[in-house]
């Protein structure tokens, strides 16, 4: 099982996806688009994935990099979202990811003698974990702390306005990025092609034509079926209506917000069942999350707008014993979710996802969210009706096989994991390694810095 993404790889790939009618042409490269890639592989299906730039180019790589189990669901009363989400959490935690997720501890301050209505929907949210089949070894039960074990998990908290916490528990992943890479890695051990910089350029029910974006030629992929996994950018190849939310992260230092390795649950200041999130990194970094704005335009790179960055400080600030400034801001980043359109408030629209067949026979899978990636996946593949094998991908552990540390060129990162990504991963360029296969590129000082040295390894390699 050759699992390795490369330059090579991919050429051998392009020249052969152009001889041969698959059974399955996706088009997107990121979780969703790699999760239908593995799914339909591992069925047995012969597998063709155009992603037009980059593995987790998109949204995929811009997520707050948990691994949600449905709480905010159960809060809205949609009991099926919340269970599937518990579910699939608990199956990548546990069965095919576990490698690249860890368990966080997450604390919600109080101040003042409340936080009853909080906890019963911690409770619940455990009782969806117990359904789920999660071990409380992974996802330990919730419970209140004293204010001085909450000063202890994160001693950045304002001790003048604490009265203690409640802690409670969910999944995060090692990179949001990383899975997609790891996912389309697998696919291709199951003899997917996956081909990156490749425009669409039309798409039908039985094939497309595209861009090879390095060599300025167009080609013809044929297939039996096409899914149109594209997210936010699923309206520009379907007749999809969607309405897409901005949400925003500031990149900071761990250390200045006195984060160790619990994450924050910060109460929106005047707003009931609205939360920021401060979350702990394992290179020292932490990000500060989430707004929920509608947007009209869609950029390939979302920017963040100067009234998301005060919006998130002033409310990380409301907790905190040292205001957080502009001059703590190291790096910020923004993805599109791509919510299906309907009346109200981005915020309240649902998660769920939708698998639609236009008049030509495009097949588009759209809406639901990174954690439930492997359910999309298997409704998309069961909507072309070419097999009868069911989903086997909760049984499918992720490619596991990371290089040994060598020379640091950035925090977190060494020289091995650089040759690895070109090697193993697909990284084709420079911004391959800083934006995705890494995270060096959210913080402009490392991307400066780390930037040559990067340039002299894809050289060498």
């Amino acid at each position: 099982m050759n699992t390795s993404l490369n330059a090579d790889r991919r050429q051998k790939d392009l020249e052969a996806a152009q001889q041969e009618v698959a059974d399955v042409l996706v088009i997107g490269g990121g979780v969703t688009g790699t999760g239908v890639a593995l799914d339909a592989a591992s069925r047995g299906l012969k597998v063709t994935l155009l992603e037009a730039h980059d593995l987790a180019f998109g949204t995929s790589r811009w997520s707050s990099k948990l691994v949600h189990g449905g709480l905010r669901y159960l809060a809205k009363g949609d009991v099926r979202l919340a269970h599937e989400s518990a579910v699939e959490r608990g199956i990548l935690m546990t069965r095919t990811a576990p490698h690249l997720t860890r368990t966080l501890p997450m604390l919600f301050p109080l101040h003042a003698d409340a936080g009853h209505f909080v906890m019963s929907g911690f409770r619940a949210g455990n009782a969806l974990r117990i359904a789920a089949r999660t071990p409380a070894d992974v996802l330990p039960a919730p419970r209140r702390v004293p204010k001085h074990e909450a000063l202890a998990l994160v001693p950045g908290l304002d001790s003048a306005k604490l009265t203690g916490g409640l802690l409670s528990y969910d999944g995060q992943l090692v990179d949001d990025a990383r899975l997609v890479v790891a996912l389309a890695r697998t696919a291709a051990g199951h003899g997917a092609r996956v081909i990156t910089r490749a425009k669409v350029l039309t798409l039908q029910g039985d094939g497309a034509e595209a861009l090879d974006t390095l060599t300025g030629t167009t080609f013809t992929i044929k297939a039996k079926a096409v899914i149109n996994a594209t997210g936010v950018w699923a309206g520009t190849l379907a007749p999809v209506h969607l309405r897409p939310s901005r949400g925003s992260h500031l990149v900071i230092d761990a250390r200045t917000a006195g984060l160790t390795g619990t994450a924050l649950t910060i109460p929106v200041p005047g707003e009931r069942n609205r939360y920021a999130l401060l979350l702990p990194q394992a290179n020292g970094r932490a990000y500060l999350g989430l707004t929920d704005v509608p947007v009209d335009d869609i950029p390939d790179v979302p920017a963040v707008p100067e009234s998301d960055v005060d919006f998130l400080l002033a409310t990380a600030s409301h907790v905190l014993q040292r205001n957080l400034t502009r001059d703590d801001v190291i790096g910020s980043y923004a993805g599109l979710r791509p919510l299906l359109q309907a009346d109200g408030q981005t915020a309240d629209l649902s998660r769920h996802h939708a698998v639609l067949r236009a008049p030509n026979g495009v097949i588009t899978i759209v809406g639901g969210k990174l954690t439930t990636y492997r359910r999309m996946a298997a409704d998309a593949v069961n909507a072309t009706n070419l097999t009868q094998i069911p989903c086997r991908t909760k049984d499918i552990r992720l490619v596991d096989d990371r290089p040994a540390p060598t020379i640091p060129i950035a925090p977190g990162v060494t020289e091995a994991d650089v040759v690895h990504a070109i090697q193993h991963e697909g990284a084709l360029d420079a911004d391959d390694v800083l934006d995705r296969r890494t995270r060096i590129g959210l913080v402009p000082k490392d991307r400066e810095k780390a930037g040559p040295e990067i340039a002299k390894l894809l050289a060498a390699v």
